[in-house]
């Protein structure tokens, strides 16, 4: 069994702060994937063009990256944080309710960007909270945690398409021109590529036919429970003004996780032993929260903090364009697929992308996320070469796509976990790796459409090649820096999966 009773101990002993976690990211999950589906008919309702309605894309993605850098000064106490989460979960219900009434694309573009900043805040401290409070067991929580954002992901578009226009939902003389291909229209909006737009023509003017505001007040219906959810915690802690009811005190997130820790090691005859000596000569406890310890530190903390982002700028990056680009460019040249066959495609990659968190959570126990990335880098830059030898072939494409879906599933919350397992589990990579993350999949995009466009289709798997590679190789060279890193600086717990789980902590 993957799940033992220490384990199940630690999680019982923080259930509703984790249970809640993983539900404002179900959250975060809902709204980041309504905004394809739906783009069509908002642009009925904006009366807008196919070129500036794509802007809302930007505005979404943009604020994001900038509420997950802000959200980095917000992990000083979990009183802070939970009151940020609800703030964030609550407007992402409000945004849901608002968009139907949005007239106008700046308007929609200013209330997408709102919400983008509560996303990039749940993100942000949602990875960062669990990490705190679990340490060097974080990463099946991790894997959890992201299996819910996958969930919401696939659910919204679920939601949204009863409600979709099957017709142009501008009613107006070139409207049966325009609604042949409407499903194809709809499969070839890439976010942040408006020269991919510009052989469509649709109407600006005429009368509005779409029922799509149902689907955003069903998951404003759905979203309801998380915030609700969130000040059910904040009550219990007793943070909520007006409200006498504690059950405890309310620790911070260090403090919890240091209680966490005491817990779970207190069999351990060699903690005492060692906490003395990383209270004696370690300067990584408090590296990330204090200036003149974080000058001090080696170049090695700062380089472990930049490979790691970089591989998830790569690998997130890939994520985006592939989605993005899977279906234009399997409805070109070689392959040729009808409309109807290519658009399962983007639906195949995001199943297999939530199928693989959900198979990655008993994997996690089982192997080091060092060893889970190490399978999941080279499986990708294989399977970007199985896709190219295999180009011609329909069946290769359908396999490529779920196997790349499968290996990238999980490459974010085991980089998270092993970058902060260095860094001793304070929460010091965590605002660098989700803005990197973030910017790879909204500048690689952008790079990869126009070398497409530039260079012609076949350029797309070659970009795949490309970035997969520089991935491995920006790991090997994290591999480097972990084996020189000062052990010093916070001396790991991590236990190895060979040594039963009741082992004593090794030192690396």
């Amino acid at each position: 069994m993957w799940w033992d009773e220490r384990l199940l101990g630690l999680f019982k002993k923080n259930l509703q702060p984790t249970l809640t976690y993983w539900s404002v990211f179900f959250s975060f999950g809902l709204c980041i994937a309504f905004l394809g589906p739906t783009l069509l008919d908002l642009r009925c309702q904006t009366h807008s063009s196919l070129q500036d309605i794509t802007w809302v894309f930007f505005a979404q993605q943009f604020c994001l990256l900038v509420g997950s850098s802000l959200a980095g000064a917000f992990k000083k106490t979990m009183r802070l944080c939970l009151f940020i989460l609800f703030i964030s979960s609550l407007v992402i219900s409000l945004v849901f309710v608002i968009i139907p009434f949005c007239g106008h694309v700046g308007v929609l573009a200013m209330v997408m960007a709102i919400a983008g900043l509560a996303m990039g805040c749940i993100d942000t401290i949602s990875n960062m909270q669990l990490v705190k409070i679990y340490q060097q067991e974080s990463a099946v929580f991790l894997q959890v945690l992201h299996f819910f954002v996958g969930f919401g992901a696939l659910l919204s578009p679920l939601i949204a398409d009863p409600f979709l226009s099957d017709t142009n939902c501008i009613q107006s003389n070139i409207t049966q021109n325009g609604s042949a291909n409407l499903e194809h229209i709809r499969n070839s909006l890439v976010p942040h590529h408006p020269g991919n737009h510009s052989r469509f023509v649709l109407p600006l003017q005429g009368p509005t036919a779409t029922r799509v505001s149902y689907a955003f007040w069903i998951m404003a219906a759905i979203n309801l429970p998380v915030p609700i959810a969130v000040f059910f915690l904040m009550y219990q802690k007793g943070m909520v003004p007006g409200f006498t009811h504690r059950t405890g005190t309310l620790l911070s997130a260090d403090e919890l996780a240091m209680e966490t820790q005491k817990e779970s090691d207190r069999s351990d005859p060699g903690v005492a032993a060692q906490e003395n000596q990383s209270q004696l000569g370690s300067h990584g406890l408090s590296l990330c929260c204090q200036t003149t310890k974080f000058l001090k530190a080696p170049y090695t903390f700062f380089a472990i903090h930049g490979c790691a982002a970089l591989v998830l700028f790569m690998s997130d990056g890939i994520v985006g364009e592939y989605s993005a680009f899977i279906y234009s460019y399997s409805v070109e040249q070689p392959l040729l697929l009808t409309h109807k066959t290519a658009g399962y495609l983007p639906s195949l990659f995001w199943g297999l992308i939530t199928l693989g968190r959900l198979i990655s959570i008993p994997m996690s126990y089982k192997m080091t996320p060092r060893s889970m990335l190490f399978i999941n880098l080279i499986g990708i830059m294989v399977t970007f070469l199985f896709l190219i030898l295999t180009q011609n072939s329909v069946t290769g494409l359908f396999i490529g796509t779920a196997l790349l879906g499968l290996f990238l599933s999980s490459i974010f919350p085991s980089m998270l976990a092993y970058t902060e397992d260095l860094l001793n589990y304070k929460g010091c990579a965590t605002t660098l790796l989700v803005t990197g993350a973030g910017m790879g999949e909204m500048f690689l995009q952008i790079l990869v459409g126009m070398v497409i466009q530039t260079q012609g289709n076949y350029s797309f798997l070659v970009c795949g090649v490309s970035l997969s590679s520089l991935a491995l190789t920006l790991f090997i060279v994290l591999l480097v820096l972990d084996s020189i890193h000062p052990r010093t600086s916070g001396g790991s717990s991590r236990k190895p999966p060979e040594l039963g789980r009741e082992a004593v902590p090794y030192q690396r």
